[in-house]
């Protein structure tokens, strides 16, 4: 493999954290989306009580009450390693991991200019950006005639009244920036909406660590399925039209390749190919490591069979050749030397 393939391909994490299996790790990916979706049924309850939503967070609510069904529906077969179902989680977590970056970036534009609204000379007028009537009405903003940082009060005497008084209060500005206008980079610049950038480019860069994890996880139960559907797979390349690419699982003469479940995971397949069947180096290693730590999960000891033999005949320890069959009169050359010793 060149050096510009190893610097631009995808990472590949063998385990979770460095502390876990993948599968352990796929399944606690799998639970935070579950926890994540959850919101979007509590969403719409809000909406029985007279909670006023913008459609922008309506179509957010609906769709993470389909995306809950679905994760239910695949989620359930991880410990089964289904190739079918563990290559869709891992593209409909791809897919989601897409809608939520376009929602969570909607939402944080809207975010900086309702921040840049109330820092500006426009504060009062109506929250610019999709929703931000909302956010403006849930964050506690307020809408202060004057801006100023604090107040003076000045208690002088009354005029005709000896023992009155009167208060005289002077505002002095405040030292915030301020704009004409809510725009979305003096947003930005205001001092809260740093830590808010921060933590947004934190979560995400743990999202991206999840997305890998799921994939991972797919690509080897795939690899795992190629070498256990078939007693004459003893590589990864058997039936393989290409020495650098495993065969397809999904293929139409593949048990996995019929009807509609086949032909929507050759679509997946095809999406990143060369990532789900590509060859690389320990590949083959790393799989039969973590098919004996899945046993060690699992509790069930190495089963005999095609795997057993094939270990033994790469490393040499396998049983000698069986000898040619005999000729009826090698037979009895044989037998006849045999009796006269």
């Amino acid at each position: 493999m060149g050096l510009a393939n190893r610097l631009f391909r995808i990472p590949r994490p063998q385990t979770f954290l460095y502390l876990m299996s993948l599968r352990t790790g796929t399944e606690l990916i799998t639970l935070s989306l579950l926890l994540n979706k959850i919101s979007g049924f509590y969403g719409l309850l809000a909406l029985l009580t007279g909670f006023h939503v913008s459609p922008l967070q309506l179509s957010m609510y609906i769709y993470s009450l389909i995306a809950l069904v679905i994760t239910v529906l695949l989620s359930s077969h991880i410990r089964s390693q289904s190739p079918f179902h563990c290559l869709a989680l891992a593209c409909f977590y791809i897919l989601d991991s897409v809608i939520n970056a376009a929602y969570t970036t909607a939402f944080a534009i809207t975010w900086f200019l309702v921040v840049s609204q109330h820092h500006s000379d426009a504060n009062g007028s109506e929250a610019p950006g999709a929703g931000g009537s909302t956010i403006d009405d849930t964050a506690g903003f307020t809408s202060p005639q004057y801006n100023v940082s604090h107040v003076d009060v000045a208690v002088a005497p009354d005029q005709g009244i000896a023992p009155g008084s009167e208060a005289v209060t002077v505002g002095r500005p405040g030292f915030s920036t301020t704009a004409s206008g809510p725009s979305l980079g003096h947003g930005v610049l205001q001092p809260e909406s740093i830590s808010s950038i921060f933590t947004i480019c934190a979560l995400w860069a743990v999202r991206i660590y999840f997305v890998l994890v799921m994939m991972s996880y797919a690509r080897l139960v795939l690899r795992q399925h190629l070498l256990s559907s078939s007693k004459s797979n003893t590589s990864l390349h058997t039936g393989s039209k290409s020495s650098s690419m495993a065969e397809n699982p999904f293929a139409l003469h593949m048990p996995e390749g019929r009807g509609w479940r086949g032909k929507l995971g050759r679509i997946m397949v095809g999406l990143g190919k060369s990532y789900w069947l590509g060859s690389e180096e320990g590949d083959e290693i790393w799989m039969s490591q973590a098919q004996s730590l899945r046993r060690r999960e699992d509790g069930a000891s190495p089963v005999p069979g095609v795997v057993e033999r094939e270990r033994r005949r790469r490393s040499g320890t396998g049983p000698p050749p069986p000898m040619p069959p005999l000729q009826a009169g090698q037979y009895l050359r044989v037998q006849d030397a045999t009796d006269g010793r």
